[in-house]
Formats: C-alpha cells, sequence, structure tokens
C-alpha cells in the first residue's frame, strides 16, 4: 500500500475502464489526488464534445461513492499533459492504462530531471469491447 498515488484522466463519460483505473488507485493508495482535465485542456485533442469540467467532477464523485471507495482523496484540475504528477514530492505511484504508460514514463523523466523520486508505475490493463479497448467515444 502506497501513502499517496496520482490517477488522471478527462474521465468523460465514466466507463468499466475508468472504473477499474479508480479501483486501482484506491485499491493501493491511503491517499489518491485524481487529476480532471480542465474544459480548455480536454477539447484540445478530442473529436468528440467533452462534457463541462463540473459535470465530469461530480460523474467522477458519485462513481466513487457508488464503488464503494474511501473518502481520503482530491480531485484536482490539470491544464497539461502531466498535471499535477511532476509537480508533488508526496507521490509514491501513478495509475495509469496501457494508452497512458508512455505518458508516465515522461512523467518519470521529467520528475528525475527535476530530482523528485519517481513513480512506481502500475498499469490498468484495457478493458476490451468487440476485441477493441472500451472508450467514452463509443458510448
Amino acid at each position: 500500500m502506497f501513502k499517496k498515488v496520482v490517477a488522471g484522466g478527462t474521465f468523460n463519460k465514466i466507463h468499466k475502464g475508468h472504473e477499474d483505473l479508480i479501483k486501482t488507485a484506491f485499491g493501493i493508495g491511503k491517499y489518491v489526488d485524481i487529476g480532471l482535465t480542465s474544459d480548455k485542456f480536454a477539447n484540445l485533442f478530442r473529436a468528440e464534445k467533452v462534457l463541462e469540467y463540473k459535470k465530469r467532477e461530480k460523474a467522477l464523485e458519485e462513481k466513487i461513492f457508488d464503488l464503494n471507495l474511501h473518502r481520503n482523496y482530491e480531485i484536482l484540475k490539470i491544464d497539461d499533459m502531466y498535471g499535477i504528477a511532476t509537480l508533488k514530492e508526496d507521490l509514491e505511484a501513478i495509475i495509469v492504462s496501457e494508452e497512458t504508460l508512455p505518458r508516465a514514463q515522461e512523467i518519470n523523466a521529467i520528475r528525475f530531471k527535476k530530482g523528485l523520486k519517481r513513480l512506481i508505475i502500475v498499469v490498468v490493463p484495457f478493458v476490451l469491447k468487440n476485441n477493441k479497448p472500451v472508450s467514452a467515444s463509443q458510448l
């Protein structure tokens, strides 16, 4: 069990893959920082419409409650690809999907350059539907 872990994403239309990521973070972290992309950043790279930040934040909080997870967490707005993961000294692990593993490796390189401890990377496997990874754009 880690003292403090981080996970992040857009969490647009929460699906099984998001649930697995969230459950893993709460399962291995005593405290969880969740980076939630701002409206501006979320819409930079997406073809589909992204729900506004407050709606995504509320849905994420409701999902955490519905999954009966501990309440030691904070949702933080992020405006770039790295969010809080390159800034906070007290983080010990980062939870990512297979898709975002390269980003976690970049985060560790940035942390190393800043003199921060590298994070343990925990990869949550894709959830497949019809042999393709589940994504919010399919919902």
